[in-house]
């Protein structure tokens, strides 16, 4: 019995202690890529084709992957989508993302639907850059195509690759959505 006590003393110590360990910290090497600028319209109907704007650089060279993930108010977040970066946008680009927001999962978005857009790339070693952050209102009267501002006002930006996320209406939950199920 006392082996025992002693036994359990011990983990507890240890368990105490190891916290409050210096474990060596597995950091990504290099330095990670900067969003240098960005842009979004802030306002659509459902169903508009999103435009979101980046210009991007990284000191190695070696971007990868966009992360974009969506927190809509009302529902929460959802997976992240990941955009495959081609060499030719590995070490600087300019261009955008296109989200058709019309989703399968939902006939329609409440009038006002609010959401907010994270942006950020990471390189092949791991590191994460900056996080962009765009703000969408679902709004049957907002205008059309927007011109965007410098330095995204130019012809030929290239479209660096298409969001994958299809939004739920929230109202509609627990009417056998697959979030319910």
């Amino acid at each position: 019995m006392k082996k025992l006590i002693y036994m359990v003393a011990f983990l507890a110590c240890v368990a105490l202690l190891v916290p409050q360990m210096a474990w060596p910290e597995n950091k990504p090497k290099g330095n990670p890529p900067v969003i240098t600028a960005s842009f979004a319209v802030e306002k659509g109907y459902y169903g508009y084709v999103w435009r979101i704007y980046l210009e991007a650089e990284d000191p190695e060279g070696d971007m990868s992957r966009i992360a974009v993930q969506v927190d809509q108010l009302g529902y929460g977040y959802y997976p992240v989508d990941w955009v495959i970066l081609k060499s030719p946008y590995r070490g600087k680009f300019r261009g955008y993302l296109q989200w058709n927001t019309f989703s399968s999962r939902a006939p329609y978005l409440r009038e006002w639907t609010n959401i907010k857009l994270k942006v950020s790339i990471f390189d092949k070693a791991g590191n994460e850059s900056n996080e962009a952050i765009f703000p969408f209102e679902f709004v049957s009267g907002a205008p059309g195509k927007i011109k965007p501002p410098a330095p995204f006002n130019e012809e030929g930006l290239p479209r660096l690759g298409y969001i994958h996320i299809d939004l739920f209406e929230p109202t509609q939950m627990g009417k056998g959505t697959e979030r319910d199920n």
